[in-house]
């Protein structure tokens, strides 16, 4: 007696059978996705309620230009809500363009809220103004070097001369007060070929007042201005000691009235080949207090 099913598949038709394991297949995949979405949606819900989710900066509106920042006139920055740090006491002579820490903190404030004079925050154009605006030496009116580290410059200025550049002096500039928007302030010079050694830097000093270096050059002559930030013009003058030859001492007294600040600014300079100023050298002195 024989089986109604189909030969070699006892029990009869197996179709239902294999319909239901499909069926459970699908159901076991169809619960794998439903369990990781789940679980993604969990996690991104515990990280938006622990503040961990990564923030992403809205795209700039249509139409906005880009802001950028030139060497003369850098953005403003924004004022600090509260000190980070006390300002100590400068450790130079403050000869210009401020005559304090004070004084710098003060332009700060100024350009922060109204970006008034940004090229405090340039040491070429501060050396620049410094030389032709200051010290009154017109003819010495462009950068011919620049080595800015950190918080202190070494700024080269001088002049065209005879289809080249010629190098006059090599100010000596520092950051004043703190903050990104610190700006700078001439300290002194750099001397090479003209020297200005006596007294030494930060003396206190009363008048007359006598003055000496070196000196390498022919038929120099030699011309020294006494200088305070608070006067428009030198508060003494020397003119004017004939010099020259190869590292050669020189020496001049020089007599000065009116020193009302807390720092004098001493200038020694020569020149009459090629123009007349072709050299400098600049050292800061205390005048002593008026009895």
């Amino acid at each position: 007696m024989t089986t109604t099913g189909p030969a070699n598949l006892p029990g009869g038709d197996p179709a239902p059978q294999r319909r239901a394991t499909r069926r459970m297949r699908i159901a076991i995949v169809v619960a794998a996705v439903t369990g990781i979405a789940l679980i993604a949606v969990l996690a991104v819900v515990l990280l938006r309620e622990s503040g961990s989710e990564p923030s992403v900066a809205p795209p700039p509106s249509a139409g906005a230009t880009p802001t950028t920042s030139a060497r003369t006139t850098p953005t403003p920055l924004p004022t600090p809500s509260k000190p980070t740090t006390t300002v100590g006491p400068f450790a130079y002579q403050a000869l210009w363009p401020f005559s304090s820490v004070a004084g710098a903190a003060a332009w700060q404030r100024s350009y922060r809220s109204g970006g008034h004079q940004p090229w405090h925050l340039d040491p070429e154009q501060t050396a620049l103004s410094f030389t032709t605006g200051y010290l009154g030496f017109t003819e010495v009116d462009r950068v011919v070097s620049s080595s800015v580290s950190g918080d202190e410059a070494q700024i080269g200025v001088g002049y065209q001369a005879e289809g080249r550049l010629a190098h006059a002096a090599t100010l000596h500039l520092v950051r004043i007060s703190l903050g990104l928007d610190a700006p700078w302030e001439v300290v002194g010079t750099i001397d090479t070929t003209l020297t200005l050694d006596h007294p030494r830097y930060g003396a206190t000093v009363t008048s007359p007042l006598t003055v000496g270096g070196l000196i390498t050059g022919v038929d120099e002559s030699i011309r020294v201005d006494v200088r305070q930030l608070s006067s428009t013009k030198p508060i003494g003058t020397y003119c004017c000691l004939p010099a020259g030859g190869e590292r050669q001492p020189w020496s001049a007294r020089v007599s000065f009235t009116g020193a009302t600040g807390s720092a004098l600014t001493v200038v020694a300079s020569t020149g009459g080949h090629l123009q007349g100023v072709e050299a400098f050298a600049i050292t800061g002195l205390h005048p002593a207090p008026a009895n």
